[in-house]
């Protein structure tokens, strides 16, 4: 069996629900309720698993948001959002 990970979204204050919805809907093909359902979670829980699958496929979807910038909208925002890879149980 091969072994699957979760890529999580890691909450910061320097990103609006507008940019989460856009850079989800765009990586991970989500629907606009979708992405809305996960920004509203990170919000609230600091953190949203957006994904669970195999090693390779989790680290090329968290390097992607890694890779996505900052939020124009923001001053502040100096670079993307944050991501980690765990373990899934």
């Amino acid at each position: 069996m091969v072994p699957l990970y979760r890529v999580v979204l890691l909450d910061d204050n320097d990103h609006t629900y507008d940019y989460v919805i856009d850079m989800l809907q765009k990586i991970f093909i989500f629907t606009f309720e979708q992405a809305y359902q996960h920004a509203e979670e990170v919000d609230r829980c600091g953190r949203t698993v957006l994904i669970t699958c195999e090693l390779a496929a989790a680290e090329f979807a968290r390097d992607q948001i890694h890779a996505y910038g900052p939020d124009w909208r923001l001053a502040r925002s100096k670079g993307s959002m944050s991501a980690i890879i765990e373990p899934a149980q």
